[in-house]
């Protein structure tokens, strides 16, 4: 499983783990400052005197690049959070394929409705449906009727 943190910050961890050791630490205490595991920085050292410094650096992420960066993403939110009326719907609903017509409208790309929950849940959403029920429903009667049970004879 790939550690959490940007390609700088892992780069940062691995320099770090190789200064302490040139203080002469051992190595299982570096792997319990930096919260790691022992052989992350026994398989870095051996890189390190094989390679040098260069064998530690960060390497630019594999895969396709997001198709939203940071910023965007940040909008997209803040949109969101205004509702889906405010982005022109006709319910505060928010479903994938409104999001993906949010996201090509603001931003000028197209996501898969399916990709959507996945962005979503990225940005810290969780999916949420509502209660279904029936449109005779009364309220007021349903409320009534409760305090009548609840009531002590």
């Amino acid at each position: 499983m790939r550690p959490q943190g940007s390609p700088e910050e892992l780069e940062r961890r691995r320099m770090r783990a190789m200064r302490l050791l040139r203080e002469d630490r051992p190595l299982v205490e570096v792997a319990r400052m930096l919260g790691i595991d022992r052989r992350s920085v026994r398989r870095w050292k051996a890189a390190y005197q094989k390679r040098g410094e260069a064998a530690l650096r960060a390497k630019p992420a594999p895969g396709r690049p997001p198709k939203l960066d940071v910023e965007a993403r940040k909008r997209l939110e803040r949109a969101l959070l205004e509702g889906a009326r405010a982005a022109g719907f006709p319910t505060e609903f928010w479903t994938c394929p409104r999001v993906a017509e949010l996201i090509e409208r603001c931003f000028g790309v197209r996501y898969h409705v399916d990709h959507i929950g996945r962005l979503l849940r990225a940005l810290g959403w969780t999916p949420e449906k509502p209660e279904r029920r029936a449109l005779e429903r009364d309220e007021a009667e349903i409320q009534r009727e409760i305090v009548l049970i609840e009531t002590p004879l």
